[in-house]
């Protein structure tokens, strides 16, 4: 399938006077023809937006996962709706990068947790310990 927006350089939603514009404005007969056939009639032009929608999402999910077609279509009108290899990071690498720090922050949580709680309730202790003999003393230092 050819992407009839592209080779007459237009965007998906363009209007039908910007459509008849590109269409003669066109030197490749067999394009004109097609894009006359396809979009210059309504009810064909709906269902071939559909089908466009549909296939450039696949041609995004291809470049997504780093797909391309060989080397013997390039070039060719298949060709169309593939798109270079995204080489970003895909949203769930993201993730899995994100639930990985997070686990890794959990587990350096609990390996320090016991000897941070025995420290804290060491520190607890004396605090209420040296509290209670101040209070002790002037009880006693008054009486």
């Amino acid at each position: 399938m050819r992407d009839l927006y592209q080779r007459l350089s237009l965007v998906p939603g363009a209007s039908n006077q910007a459509i008849k514009n590109a269409v003669a404005r066109c030197p490749n007969s067999a394009l004109r023809q097609d894009a006359e056939a396809t979009l210059a009639v309504s009810e064909h032009r709906h269902i071939y937006d559909n089908l466009h929608k549909t296939v450039s999402d696949i041609g995004q999910l291809r470049a997504r996962l780093g797909l391309t077609h060989g080397a013997h279509w390039q070039g060719d009108v298949a060709n169309d709706f593939s798109l270079p290899p995204d080489n970003a990071i895909s949203r769930h690498d993201e993730l899995i990068d994100r639930v990985s720090f997070a686990v890794s922050l959990h587990n350096r949580w609990q390996r320090f947790r016991g000897p941070w709680l025995l420290v804290t309730l060491f520190a607890a202790g004396a605090g209420i310990g040296l509290a209670f003999g101040l209070a002790l003393g002037l009880g006693l230092g008054m009486g």
